[in-house]
């Protein structure tokens, strides 16, 4: 396979899965705000210091309120990361490799593109619809990954797909817990409140993990939640979970067996973050701090992507480029999670 095409796949499964996750993101907000008390604000800028997407928002707004978040997660086109930007990249990449994916691939994310196009703002002002509309955005993602399933063949296409989406959603994850963190930054009375509580609550429903975490826990405590979404290895958005089919495709990628031992950097890379996942104890997590364990994970996953681009797309150094867009920034305990870099080519 070329690796222009073969990173093609892999971006446009990346930004498939970012569009969901962004959905996702703006789902914890309008969760939280179902439950909080009155005298308590809905906060929207944590949404963006999570996602690392705060430097370029102030560039173009003066404060962070729900509009103008939502505005510029979802419609914004001068936000490399927004839903419509990464919506058109994943398309401009299908179209690109139409004769690889299958007739309805391109039909679903041509048809989700357009839809999502056609959409007028300012019919959104109305936040009840708004959030109607971001379910929809997420079950359009559902549809295609399902497409994806059920219409190509397990080559090496199909594994540098499901490698990509598994890396991003092993990021995003990660980011959902981050809200958490940054939205009781300020406060850190409110440890083991009601409010704390809420905000968890949020944090599951947003990710589709409560029914799923209640079959398994009795008790919302913030060390079950933690130890469900980082460490679980059965729910199929937790970080372990995404890690491990992201190692198992990137071997089969290269035809080897992971019990045998990495045979390149990138599989060494992804194996080293899997093993340290495996004998990670949930006391570990919070020994070290939630933020800061996420922060070292994140620079660990975009290492990850890193190798990946070493090793299989940056071969074709005459024809192909590397281009960088999207979170870089600097690691740091109080502000952003991490370097998150974007590569692709067409």
């Amino acid at each position: 396979m070329l690796s222009r095409v073969a990173n093609s796949i892999y971006w446009m499964n990346r930004y498939i899965e970012r569009v969901e996750n962004y959905a996702r993101f703006v789902g914890v907000n309008f969760n939280l705000a179902l439950d909080l008390p009155p005298d308590v604000d809905e906060q929207w800028e944590p949404l963006l210091i999570a996602t690392a997407d705060h430097y370029l928002f102030y560039k173009y707004y003066e404060k962070p309120t729900k509009e103008d978040v939502i505005h510029f997660l979802t419609f914004d086109k001068r936000n490399p990361n927004s839903i419509i930007s990464c919506l058109y990249e994943a398309r401009e990449n299908a179209r690109t490799i139409r004769e690889t994916i299958s007739k309805e691939m391109w039909e679903s994310i041509n048809t989700f593109y357009l839809s999502i196009r056609g959409t007028n703002p300012d019919n959104f002002r109305n936040m009840d619809h708004m959030q109607a509309y971001f379910t929809d955005i997420r079950k359009s993602c559902q549809l295609f990954h399902g497409v994806v399933d059920s219409s190509i063949t397990r080559n090496e296409a199909w594994h540098f797909g499901r490698l990509g989406r598994h890396i991003e959603r092993a990021d995003k994850c990660s980011r959902f817990l981050d809200v958490k963190y940054f939205t009781l930054l300020q406060d850190s009375g409110t440890s083991g409140s009601t409010l704390d509580l809420m905000l968890w609550t949020a944090v599951l429903k947003s990710v589709s993990a409560y029914n799923m975490y209640r079959q398994t826990h009795r008790a919302l405590t913030p060390m079950n939640i933690v130890a469900f979404l980082i460490l679980d290895k059965l729910f199929p958005r937790s970080i372990a979970y995404s890690v491990r089919q992201a190692e198992l495709s990137l071997y089969a990628i290269a035809g080897s067996i992971p019990e045998r031992g990495h045979t390149n950097p990138a599989e060494r890379v992804l194996s080293k973050i899997r093993t340290e996942l495996e004998f990670t104890d949930v006391e570990d997590v919070f020994k070290m701090g939630l933020h800061e364990y996420l922060d070292k994970f994140q620079t660990k996953n975009n290492e990850v992507d890193s190798a990946i681009f070493d090793m299989y797309f940056g071969l074709e150094t005459g024809q192909s480029q590397s281009l960088s867009q999207g979170h870089s920034q600097s690691q740091s305990q109080s502000q952003s999670s991490g370097q998150f870099k974007t590569q692709w080519m067409n």
